[in-house]
């Protein structure tokens, strides 16, 4: 039986985190009323003109700059036409002729056979990132079969990610996803939020026999979770060489994935190409950027995006600061993956190290086996969990101190938990909990002890 290639591209479309849309003054909120943040040119009413926003343009730049890519110091808008009930222009602004950057790439990680200790890197090539329009929203009424229409996501703007077909598996897709989350919301380009639509991904899925052409490809749309993408490719990538080894042929279409199901359904075929005639935008001009070279002297610095201003106040990446946080505490790589992956978990570790004398290596072990085993427990994230990171540190001081042992340590951190307000010392006063370091007062109990049982004690000696 040859054996199969399997290829995996992604297009991950990221809402740009921005107060207003990318060509209107129209305000940009999650779950406001349907068509309350709607202006004359998000509902594309005629005379009405597109102004471009500036912060979107940074959003873009800084992402491209983060992903290595080339930012282009002149790109172009173009108009690409389709008719569907929530887009009222009958077409999309985006880019697609000369886009805002290209030619990246972007490093992950993922584990070997589950195993944490085991990470390999990959790198898979970013092709480009372009700015377009999001549409609105259809929202189908199957019972009374009508469908509703929200303009508020109308001309919001998106950044698009395309990779190159650099994948093989879920697994490698879902990992890059969750890499390319954290480092827009590390930069603030997006907040990136999969529940509430800010980061929708496409998968591009084919597979061929080594040494062969490429297969037909088919696309699984608009997937809303890393699990569910790793589910979604994994199904089509068995889906098609099951298809194929019983004499059938892949289809170019696209498909949706179903979570309950766990399965991917065709939605519409692709085999007459969509014509979206392209033009260009007349209403835009070219978007130019500059430099520190280019940036003409009498040049107001309010109306030009600076490239290199926004390359000088880039934060630390993921990648770096996993890098040293292992090199500063002497944790192991695969923890420092644990710490970025939950939002505000490498901030509550440095701040327990800060206040407390324990080793960092013991100190990690508390916050990845008892901390986060309770935040996943209870569902909540770091900033709601009821052990602030101060309480934690005065816990693991007592314990370093040795005034208290480590199951009385584990018994503070439950009562800890309830957020009742107490403080460790407090609670291991009132749990008589302490470890006694005073020779006499031991032996006076002792006595004590012996005094009280005399019969038993007897009874022993004679034995």
């Amino acid at each position: 039986l040859a054996t199969w290639v399997p290829v995996v591209g992604l297009e991950i479309h990221a809402q740009i985190n921005s107060n207003s849309k990318l060509f209107s003054a129209s305000q940009v909120q999650f779950a406001a009323p349907p068509n309350s943040l709607v202006s004359f040119f998000d509902a594309s009413l005629p005379g009405t003109l597109p102004v471009l926003n500036r912060r979107c343009v940074e959003a873009a730049v800084m992402t491209g700059l983060a992903l290595n890519c080339t930012i282009n110091k002149k790109s172009l808008f173009d108009r690409k036409h389709y008719f569907y009930a929530d887009l009222p222009a009958g077409y999309q602004i985006t880019q697609q002729r000369v886009p805002i950057a290209v030619n990246g790439n972007l490093s992950y990680s993922l584990c070997i056979d589950n195993k944490m200790s085991q990470m390999v890197t990959k790198t898979v090539r970013i092709k480009q990132i372009q700015l377009e329009q999001d549409s609105g929203k259809s929202l189908h009424d199957d019972a009374r079969s009508h469908t509703l229409v929200d303009l508020n996501r109308a001309g919001v703007g998106l950044m698009e990610v395309v990779m190159e077909p650099d994948m093989c598996c879920g697994e490698e897709a879902a990992a890059a996803v969750r890499e390319l989350q954290l480092i827009l919301q590390t930069l603030g380009s997006s907040q990136a939020i999969m529940a509430e639509g800010q980061l929708r991904v496409d998968a591009n899925v084919s597979v061929h026999h080594p040494g062969e052409p490429y297969g037909v490809r088919t696309e699984v749309k608009n997937i809303n979770s890393v699990r569910f993408l790793a589910k979604a490719v994994d199904y089509e990538i068995r889906r098609q060489i099951e298809e194929l080894e019983n004499g059938g042929t892949i289809l170019n279409e696209t498909r949706a994935f179903d979570s309950k199901l766990g399965c991917t359904i065709s939605m519409r075929d692709k085999e007459g190409k969509q014509d979206y005639r392209f033009m260009p935008e007349p209403n835009l001009p070219p978007l130019i950027l500059y430099d520190a070279k280019s940036l003409p002297a009498n040049m107001n610095h309010q109306q030009v995006v600076n490239i290199d201003w926004i390359r000088e106040r880039l934060p630390d990446l993921p990648s770096v600061k996993r890098a040293k946080l292992v090199e500063l505490y002497g944790i192991l790589p695969e923890h420092s993956f644990t710490l970025l992956n939950e939002d505000g978990l490498a901030e509550y570790f440095e701040n327990v190290i800060k206040h407390t004398q324990m080793k960092p290596k013991k100190v990690i072990g508390w916050i990845l086996n008892d901390l986060l085993s309770y935040l996943k427990e209870h569902a909540l994230a770091v900033k709601d969990s009821p052990v602030s990171s101060f309480l934690l540190a005065d816990l693991l001081n007592l314990l370093e101190r040795r005034e208290i042992s480590s199951s009385a340590a584990k018994q503070v951190f439950e009562e800890l938990w309830k957020g009742e307000g107490k403080t460790p010392l407090e609670i291991v006063k009132e749990k008589q909990l302490e470890l006694l370091q005073d020779q006499e007062e031991l032996e006076q109990i002792c006595q004590a002890v012996i005094d009280r049982q005399e019969d038993e004690v007897g009874v022993g000696m004679l034995g």
